[in-house]
């Protein structure tokens, strides 16, 4: 009888179990298998993988290209199997690390915002603008400008467009001073600094509102805005942190003076940007310090008046639902306008400890 045979010789196989080869009446597959110690919570068998072809003196029956390759696979298929799931419990590890050092510094620089603001409520007003402006820089044609921090820049917070936010810019600046102290993975960017702030100032507003609905009681209106406000709508906005600063001002021109601009002009840039009416009327407190009077202007234009209308029903109802989802989606739209977030920034390596030299 002539026996044609192939034993794999890839090393250090541990074979994720049972798997099970078919034998028929022509060939027979076998595994001899002996139980190893459970890995990872699964008990697995370990063994080597054998395949042949036996036949009578006759020879008629041959081994193909096609049969051995499919023994290899399956050999080096399972070594593959063992080592990638390693691979995926070290990664997925790593990543819970980043993302938990990542949660607790955008917890600090929201406590940090928003002391600052509650000790500074005039300021909100110009924090709002301060992020609009720095944002739409941003030119679809050329991928350039956008919330990248640069309004930073004396040459450029001193132009007519951000006329009275340096105020504004210089409490951001102080708030980042404390910031980057208790820092771990670097100091925090402009880019992101700036419409971070923009979300605590945004938060002010609504908390504001739910306080001024419960007759002033700062108590009572915060149980409004926990229990109906929109807190859970800005996940994705938290997702975008990372951003990176650029490294001189934004070309002039791109940015409208808004309290003087037209509404037709407002209609134009927010379109440059990819925005329509519904933004613009959504975005009306960020248009200059006097959100009514935004909005009165806002409301002579017919295609932008039924948003307007919308918005301030919205604001009567307990909930503020529709302007306050409305304004976060908009605003996190906004303050991602052409940045490639790395998902990475502010982690930190994790010091290991040297079990060695515990002394027990």
């Amino acid at each position: 009888m002539g026996i044609v045979s192939f034993i794999s010789t890839v090393p250090s196989f541990s074979a994720v179990g049972p798997l099970l080869f078919p034998s028929t009446s022509t060939s027979a597959s076998t595994t001899t298998t002996t139980k190893s110690p459970a890995v990872s919570g699964y008990s697995i068998n370990a063994g080597k993988v054998r395949c042949s072809v036996e036949g009578d003196n006759g020879g008629e029956y041959q081994v193909g290209r096609r049969d051995i390759l499919r023994c290899f696979g399956a050999a080096v298929g399972m070594e593959i199997i063992t080592s990638y799931g390693s691979f995926v419990e070290e990664a997925y590890a790593a990543d819970l690390i980043q993302r938990r050092q990542r949660s607790e510094f955008q917890s600090s620089i929201k406590q940090t915002l928003s002391k600052g603001l509650k000790e500074n409520p005039d300021l909100i007003p110009s924090v709002l603008t301060l992020a609009l402006n720095d944002a739409v820089t941003y030119d679809k044609a050329t991928k350039s400008g956008g919330p990248n921090g640069s309004v930073r820049f004396s040459s450029e917070i001193s132009r007519p467009e951000n006329k009275g936010l340096a105020a504004a810019l210089n409490l951001l600046k102080e708030a980042k001073k404390e910031i980057d102290l208790f820092s771990k993975g670097g100091p925090i960017s402009f880019a992101d600094l700036i419409q971070y702030a923009a979300q605590s100032a945004t938060k002010s507003t609504f908390l504001a509102a739910a306080i001024r609905k419960c007759g002033g009681n700062e108590e009572k209106g915060s149980l409004l805005y926990t229990a109906y406000g929109s807190a859970g709508q800005w996940g994705l906005f938290d997702k975008q942190f990372g951003r990176s600063d650029a490294q001189e001002p934004d070309p002039e021109g791109r940015v409208p003076q808004w309290e003087k601009a037209s509404v037709q002009e407002m209609k134009d840039k927010f379109k440059a940007i990819g925005f329509g009416p519904r933004q613009l009327a959504v975005m009306s407190a960020y248009l200059g310090p006097d959100q009514m009077a935004t909005e009165t202007l806002l409301a002579t234009d017919p295609e932008v008046a039924p948003w307007v209308e919308k918005y301030q029903r919205s604001r009567e109802t307990v909930s503020q639902t529709d302007y306050e989802v409305d304004l976060i989606t908009t605003l996190t739209k906004l303050s991602s306008l052409g940045q490639q977030i790395n998902y990475e920034a502010y982690t930190y390596p994790v010091q290991k400890v040297d079990l060695s030299k515990l002394k027990l």
